[in-house]
């Protein structure tokens, strides 16, 4: 009992920082949806893959073209599709002239096939300014203009957003908010700004900005080519070669869908959750440790007479965290706060589902294995 009453001491600690660091953010952070004045209006181009993105592919093109910018293109790769998605890409790029249809190639050896997508895209952009997004996000008319604006006030040679995630099923309710709290209660998003350590980088692949100098300062998603978590890889990159960056919130900006069913969810952060520690065992589980003391035993231990006192507290300090959060971002607010920690125990599960699918080999994502082994 004394063991667990240290423990919920350190708990408690650990919960107050975190619980500050969210309450920073919610207070300082940059949010692509301000407006900083555009000082002119570079060539951008929007880059898009698109694997089996039948349902997504039209709503995401129509919303770049309706953006209020008026210099940029749309290049859509359809990335080997077996359903309707290359039709809906070819026949939007005979409607549209901005928006031009490209042939994936096929997957060759040493390649995750999104960094392949992208770098297939870089080839054809002629944009100074490089967005690369996904087919799932949902882009409001000022989010190019937004974007450019920050790069330009800021100087800035990348830049990211992470979208405002939209949910629809129980599990994604649970789950993607709690993929959030890594960034927003982890990491004070204006020091990937001042900070020169590429470990206090972090960017969204659903939505990251390069100059066409540093894309290619950075060596671009060639460079990157078998990283499965390769956004915050460009991120840390971008910093080792002195490029100044910014990670911001995209909410009310640039929204997201991920997923829309259990099985999605898990197969989905299975691919992802072990990678953001770049594969390394000891950090992970000290993570997943930190999480399930934190989150999910102070609901245990109130039933216990000597240790519900510091329970109560971390319960709260919970309670509040998500309540900020939930606010803030735009989070599903019953599930986000009322059933905290069977978000983060669910999450905690697919953490280890992921680091067994790594060390096993046996994932695959939108039908195609995925080697992990070499992403170790």
């Amino acid at each position: 009992m004394v063991s667990l009453f240290i423990l919920m001491l350190i708990s408690i600690i650990l919960l107050t920082v975190i619980l500050a660091v969210a309450w920073f953010n919610t207070v300082t952070a940059p949010m692509l949806k301000k407006f900083v004045g555009l000082q002119n209006y570079p060539r951008v181009s929007v880059l898009i893959p698109a694997r089996n993105e039948e349902t997504n592919i039209g709503a995401c093109i129509n919303g770049f073209l309706s953006q209020n910018y008026n210099n940029f293109e749309i290049h859509v790769l359809n990335d080997q599709s077996t359903d309707r998605t290359g039709t809906i890409i070819e026949k939007l790029g005979e409607q549209y002239p901005a928006v031009q249809a490209i042939q994936g190639k096929p997957l060759p050896a040493g390649w995750t096939g999104k960094n392949w997508a992208c770098h297939q895209l870089s080839q054809h952009a002629d944009g100074e300014i490089l967005i690369f997004t996904d087919a799932d996000n949902r882009p409001a008319p000022n989010a190019i203009a937004n974007t450019v604006a920050y790069m330009q006030k800021l100087e800035l040679g990348l830049l990211s957003a992470f979208p405002e995630k939209v949910t629809g099923t129980l599990a994604e309710k649970l789950v993607v908010p709690v993929v959030d709290l890594f960034v927003y209660a982890g990491l004070p998003l204006w020091l990937t700004y001042f900070s020169r350590f590429p470990s206090l980088a972090a960017a969204s692949g659903l939505w990251i900005a390069f100059t066409r100098e540093a894309y290619q300062r950075v060596g671009g998603h060639q460079a990157v080519s078998n990283q499965i978590v390769e956004d915050v890889e460009l991120s840390r990159l971008a910093k080792k070669r002195g490029i100044k960056i910014l990670t911001s919130a995209g909410t009310c900006v640039v929204s997201c869908r991920m997923y829309h069913s259990f099985s999605e969810v898990w197969n989905g952060f299975s691919k992802n959750l072990f990678g953001l520690v770049r594969y390394k065992m000891i950090p992970f589980f000290i993570l997943m440790l930190g999480l399930l003391t934190m989150c999910v035993l102070p609901y245990i231990t109130v039933w216990f007479a000597t240790l519900r006192g510091l329970a109560i507290v971390a319960i709260v300090i919970n309670i509040v965290m998500r309540m900020v959060l939930a606010l803030k971002y735009r989070h599903p607010f019953v599930t986000s706060v009322i059933l905290h920690p069977f978000g983060v125990l669910l999450t905690l599960l697919i953490g280890v589902n992921s680091f067994w699918q790594v060390k096993h080999g046996r994932l695959q994502w939108k039908g195609r294995q995925i080697d992990l082994q070499m992403s170790e």
